[in-house]
């Protein structure tokens, strides 16, 4: 089967291609992927079962709904929320649940999960339906009498278009995964006004918060609409101009003080900055703009090397919610809230479309692996808004920018922004292993999967991240060669693959083994991908973690938790040889790291010794690492990433 090219409006069910076709090919929509075993999978069934309801019911008790209700009902009451924006939460949340309603049930505890999204999404559906003014404006706290001001009036903290964006992004997938045009007619109608208003004969203005962006590139490939893409254009080619009202915060936190073509790095608010990017490399592939995608591949090299976490985590500054200055990443400090993480994927799966460079996806599955998967709870009902990568035993912060509540991860907050994201990319997940073009199918991240392509249907089956293989079977094959593309990540030094048990002569690529064949049905792959255990240091500019090291295996970054050493983990040294006889516990369902590593407590409480007056270590002690993605779902204590080096 052919792949749509750019801007086709697909059919009304789910279409084959979900988004624009990219230089190395086009993503497999969700009737082509489906996830069938493995941890990605079981993260999906979670999300169903647990996530959903729950953040079905946090959304209801905030009064999201209400708010829409209210518009034709006065007697509901006030407008809920502290926030303006807070209608993007049932977007959010509507976006998920339309691929999990597609994906159906597959037992009991699925189906009763699945009756309460139902309910919830023709109960939203209809809300917004009826809230939607005549002229296509939908924003119930400026919609409300009682609004301190009227509509349009406060571009840069009013966050209208940013609620079209996932309104746009919501009823794209209601259209894409159960043919239900409604929300779509709603998008599209509030999307006409932002032309109308903010088009090529319009006011020269944009949103303070980026998102609408790569929003309006989806809503003109479901559409065929052209004028939507030429709307997302302009705002990437007008950020920068100085035109928003630069309150509380300056320019730079609105990526407001220089073009983006012109800018030198990843600047200002994190989330902000990887929405502007994931739309703008979206605006370059469809129209062919390679000045802005080498300036968008520079922002992202800029940021990776010298602006992320170990684990792809973004932010720095609290205050703002921002990146700092390179190499200022304070691991105690680490915003890096978990909004930030599925925007850099979201950024880094487009900027692949656009290069097929296999470096970007080995740091997006880092960000998937780590920084996103941290975001939460093992039980799928508690979330971490910023997400540091150490934490002191008299840590008193509590998650996100307010006080009180839990030590660790919270059900809900007063800015729900992370919890529905988390929704919807968990269920989007899918839609980011594979893709295709007539005569080769590209592995992007590795996930146990049944993957239907033009040239060739497989069954993937892997236990990554916890074991380094990945086989492949293929299931059908069209008639000639066709060449089927594994991705070999960094990590994997020495990787090697067969062909039904023969080594194949065919050596990676920049990071890609391609293998082209005249395949049959049964022919079976098996790329093998070393996963010793390994550790990395800082880089000498990198000052808050000067003198440590990190412990890795695979795509998996580990911690130190106060309960699984008895010595406090501040006092933990760590050698290459200690790395070197670390152990993988198969028994443990974290696959945790067990050995023992040298204590040398503090010789005194003076602050700044003398140089040479190092504390020797006294004794060794036992001590498990456990994956960063799965601290803190036992009681609260310090934590650790980075260890001291002996």
């Amino acid at each position: 089967m052919a792949i749509a090219p750019h801007l086709t409006p697909p059919p009304t069910r789910a279409p084959a291609v979900a988004a624009a076709t990219g230089r190395v090919g086009s993503p497999l929509g969700t009737d082509r992927v489906r996830l069938t075993a493995g941890l990605l999978h079981d993260w999906q069934r979670r999300n169903r079962v647990v996530t959903v309801p729950h953040v079905v019911r946090e959304v209801r008790q905030a009064g999201n709904l209400d708010n829409f209700r209210r518009l034709h009902d006065p007697s509901v009451g006030d407008y809920r929320g502290r926030y303006p924006f807070l209608d993007t939460d049932v977007y959010k949340t509507l976006e998920g649940i339309a691929y999990e309603l597609a994906r159906g049930a597959a037992d009991e505890d699925e189906a009763t999960a699945l009756a309460v999204a139902r309910d919830f999404y023709e109960e939203s559906v209809a809300l917004i339906e009826r809230a939607q003014r005549a002229d296509g404006y939908l924003g119930t706290f400026y919609q409300s009498p009682q609004s301190p001001k009227e509509p349009w009036q406060d571009l840069s903290w009013g966050h209208e278009m940013y609620n079209l964006g996932h309104l746009a992004q919501a009823a794209v997938a209601a259209s894409r995964q159960l043919g239900d045009r409604r929300l779509l007619d709603v998008a599209t109608r509030f999307a006409d006004l932002v032309v109308e208003r903010y088009g090529p004969d319009g006011e020269a203005a944009y949103c303070g918060h980026p998102e609408v962006e790569m929003a309006l590139v989806e809503l003109a490939r479901e559409t065929g609409d052209r004028r939507y893409l030429e709307q997302a254009r302009l705002f990437v080619e007008r950020r920068g101009s100085g035109t928003l009202a630069h309150s509380i915060f300056p320019a730079d936190y609105f990526q407001d003080a220089v073009p983006l073509r012109e800018l030198d790095s990843v600047t200002g608010h994190a989330v902000r900055l990887v929405y502007l990017a994931a739309g703008a490399t979206d605006v370059a592939l469809e129209t062919g703009d390679d000045v802005l995608l080498a300036r968008l591949e520079h922002l992202w090299d800029d940021m990776v090397a010298r602006k992320s976490y170990l684990t792809g985590g973004i932010g720095s500054r609290h205050s703002d919610e921002a990146f700092g200055d390179r190499y200022e990443l304070p691991a105690e400090r680490a915003y890096a809230e978990t909004c930030a993480a599925i925007g850099t994927a979201q950024w880094g799966w487009r900027l692949f479309l656009a290069t097929g460079r296999a470096d970007v996806l080995d740091h997006v599955e880092r960000v998937l692996h780590n920084a996103y998967a941290v975001g939460l709870s093992q039980d799928g009902a508690a979330f971490f808004y910023d997400n540091p990568l150490q934490r002191r035993h008299d840590h008193e912060q509590r998650s996100g920018a307010e006080s009180g509540g839990e030590l660790l991860r919270r059900a809900w907050f007063g800015c729900p922004c992370c919890p529905p994201n988390v929704v919807r990319w968990m269920s989007e997940l899918q839609d980011h292993l594979a893709v295709a073009d007539d005569g080769s199918l590209t592995l992007a991240l590795y996930a146990s999967a049944a993957i239907d392509s033009p040239a060739l249907d497989v069954d993937v089956a892997t236990d990554l991240p916890w074991d380094g293989r990945v086989t492949v079977r293929v299931r059908r094959a069209a008639d000639g060669p066709a060449t089927l593309a594994l991705r070999v990540p960094a990590w994997a030094d020495g990787a090697a693959a067969t062909v039904d048990g023969a080594p194949v002569a065919e050596r990676p690529d920049d990071g890609w083994l391609r293998l082209t064949r005249d395949w049959t049905p049964g022919q079976t792959v098996v790329l093998d991908l070393p996963m010793p255990v390994r550790a990395v240091t800082a880089h000498p500019h990198l000052d808050a973690v000067r003198g440590t090291a990190a412990v890795l295996r695979g795509p998996l970054v580990y911690c130190v938790e106060q309960q699984d050493s008895p010595a406090p983990v501040d006092d933990l040294l760590l050698s290459g040889d200690d790395v070197s006889r670390l152990v993988v516990d198969e028994d443990h369902p974290w696959r945790v790291l067990r050995g023992d590593l040298a204590v040398a407590p503090p010789t005194g409480d003076d602050p700044y010794p003398p140089l040479g007056a190092t504390a020797p270590a006294t004794h060794r002690a036992p001590v498990a690492l456990v994956p960063y993605a799965l601290w803190g779902n036992r009681e609260a204590g310090a934590m650790r990433v980075f260890l001291r080096l002996s």
